[in-house]
């Protein structure tokens, strides 16, 4: 760019519970994948998570792509995303982030990776951010309109609730929820200055184990279970979301359950590329207790998210904890129904 511009945090959303209704608004799809603010100055590209790490080594194909835009200066914010069959892979994104270059070339050649844009923040030497959204949305739509390229999406936007309320329904597969933006708001780096929205479900899982707080020797997080087919218990995901008053009594009642294996199946592994500072040691349990949580998205077999706990399930029998529950009352969305990807 003319004047080099630095990459700036991302604007975030606040999570609420409905779509906010009234005149102003803009919907768009959450898409499932790895928020990403993408920067070419010429020959040079990068490539930016939203907690400011870099992720070009490990979308070399994504960056390839943008070099080769007719464009030479811009900054945009999009999502990093990898269609499999008519949905988009989490697993795959969490796939690419691994230390050896061969590898990700290895997954490169298996499963593209894309860009779906949804804003645009600086081109051609000027920079957009104190623009309003509708404003930005325009020069976005030119700029994808001179910039066509195989992996480049732009992200569909309605200015109708009720569209964006079928959207919302059919979470899953391809979406992860709806975003609404107000169209006259300038890009606030940084600040939590739109609405995201997801379907909130529940499950009834048994507590195969625990992990003790970091500091402190209570409770931290109880690990999350369900019954397969075959009667085995899995992993599934966790829940932290324990009232402190309430961590020494659920402490010393855990401790008297510790039992291995706690899980039979799929077990707690170890930390991830991106979190590894924090211990993964967890204590197994007598699969006895059972609590229902709020959650979000599933990922093969697994909540994406931490999840919400709601309450102690006393009345259920831990062996009715299985997948079963966990099946979407629709048909979650496809990308061909958005715009044939």
């Amino acid at each position: 760019m003319t004047k080099p511009m630095s990459v700036p945090a991302p604007m975030e959303a606040l999570l609420a519970a409905e779509l906010p209704e009234g005149d102003g608004w803009q919907f768009e799809p959450k898409w499932d994948g790895f928020r990403c603010l993408a920067r070419r100055d010429g020959n040079e590209v990068t490539l930016t998570s939203k907690s400011g790490k870099p992720l070009g080594r490990y979308f070399p194909d994504v960056a390839q792509m943008l070099e080769g835009l007719k464009e030479s200066e811009f900054l945009l914010d999009g999502e990093l995303v990898i269609p499999v069959g008519d949905a988009l892979s989490f697993d795959a994104l969490q796939l690419r982030l691994h230390p050896a270059e061969s590898r990700v070339r290895k997954l490169v050649a298996e499963h593209p990776a894309e860009l779906m844009l949804f804003d645009l923040l600086a081109i051609g030497g000027k920079e957009l951010t104190a623009e309003p959204l509708g404003e930005r949305r325009k020069s976005l739509e030119k700029f994808f309109d001179q910039n066509h390229a195989a992996g480049l999406h732009l992200s569909p936007v309605t200015h109708d609730r009720d569209t964006a309320a079928r959207w919302l329904e059919r979470s899953g597969g391809a979406l992860d929820g709806v975003i609404a933006k107000r169209t006259d708001l300038e890009y606030r780096s940084g600040e939590r200055a739109m609405i995201k929205v997801k379907q909130q479900r529940t499950a009834d899982c048994v507590v195969g184990g625990f992990r003790y707080a970091e500091k402190k020797k209570v409770v931290g997080s109880l690990l999350l279970g369900l019954y397969d087919d075959q009667g085995l218990l899995n992993h599934v995901g966790f829940t932290s979301a324990i009232p402190a008053k309430e961590r020494p009594d659920l402490t010393k009642k855990l401790e008297k359950l510790v039992q291995p294996p706690g899980f039979t199946g799929s077990a707690p592994g170890g930390p991830s590329r991106w979190n590894t500072e924090r211990s993964m040691a967890w204590e197994p349990l007598k699969p006895l207790l059972v609590v229902e949580v709020r959650y979000d998205q599933i990922t093969s077999g697994r909540f994406r998210h931490g999840t919400g706990f709601l309450r102690w399930r006393p009345d259920k029998d831990p062996k009715q904890c299985t997948y079963e529950q966990l099946a979407p009352e629709l048909r979650p969305s496809e990308l061909k129904e958005l715009f044939g990807l």
